[in-house]
């Protein structure tokens, strides 16, 4: 109990300890970020089967394919992991966060199949976010709570770039979350907390329409005025504009470097849930700070 204690206590062992579990929680994403929008899109496509009142089969083209896979369990555990080339059960000691990588040089151990850098990279920073998220807030209620919102960004960031979709099964929870952790006033009072909600949603619920009224074109998707609501439910209505100011100068930096270096098309959307994510997260941990230079800076 005492070395737990001193363990606790000091801020670099603290800190040490949540990069460890967040090299854990990391390996743990990569599941989430993969298997979560597959688990979605069968349940949409199961319940427009149902309505329509077609079964599986027939909605397969009549081959039988898709009745045998609805049956096999598909979720977050299972099935166990494997390689996607050659399709063999991956070991536990080959499971290892960024060590297993590194050890079979990034490649599967049985057809040695390229292994993506992903993986490693999300599990690194898992790691490095966890690890500084401790070291800010320190052992602390604050310091829980962010680990669980950082962990819940990095999975909704990957989901978007992969995707264009912010889950609402990983949204509306931690939306809830926050407001309920106003109540004991972890990051924000109550007052704050419900006016940052309803802002956060209406902010760019209203640009949204605008632009749709003016291009006649839709600029972003409702799962990124769920995520600044839930930015507003965590830390208040304060820190909206400096949450919008970060992630639009930053979104359109990037996405002009997209157009121009990488000749991405202008066409194509490109996904504004990761620059929120990453402004919001900025703002949970340096946002006071942020709102007192941007405020110098207006002259307010």
């Amino acid at each position: 109990m005492q070395q737990l204690s001193m363990l606790l206590s000091t801020p670099t062992l603290f800190s040490a300890l949540a990069g460890i579990i967040g090299l854990l929680v990391g390996s743990f994403l990569n599941v989430v970020i993969y298997r979560l929008p597959i688990m979605m899109q069968r349940g949409w496509r199961k319940e427009c089967l149902e309505y329509l009142q077609i079964s599986p089969e027939a909605g397969d083209g009549g081959s039988g394919d898709a009745g045998t896979v609805a049956e096999e369990p598909f979720n977050l555990v299972l099935p166990l992991s494997r390689c996607p080339s050659c399709n063999t059960p991956i070991k536990p000691y080959q499971n290892i966060p960024v060590i297993s990588y590194l050890f079979l040089r990034g490649q599967c151990a049985t057809c040695g199949c390229r292994i993506s850098m992903r993986y490693p990279i999300i599990e690194a920073l898992t790691a490095i976010s966890s690890f500084i998220v401790a070291w800010h807030f320190g052992y602390t209620p604050q310091a829980a709570f962010a680990l669980l919102l950082t962990w819940s960004l990095i999975a909704l960031t990957f989901i978007d770039v992969d995707h264009q979709l912010l889950p609402d099964s990983i949204i509306l929870p931690m939306l809830w979350l926050g407001i309920c952790l106003s109540l004991f006033n972890i990051y924000t009072d109550a007052h704050a907390s419900i006016i940052g909600a309803v802002a956060g949603y209406l902010a760019l619920w209203s640009v949204f329409h605008l632009f749709k009224l003016a291009t006649g074109k839709e600029g972003m998707g409702y799962g990124d005025f769920k995520l600044l609501a839930l930015f507003g439910a965590w830390l208040g209505w304060q820190y909206l504009p400096i949450i919008i100011l970060l992630s639009s100068l930053v979104g359109a930096v990037i996405g002009l470097g997209m157009i121009i270096f990488v000749r991405h098309d202008h066409n194509v959307p490109i996904p504004f849930g990761p620059y929120l994510a990453a402004a919001g997260w900025i703002a949970l941990l340096w946002g006071q700070d942020l709102n007192h230079l941007y405020l110098a800076t207006v002259g307010l």
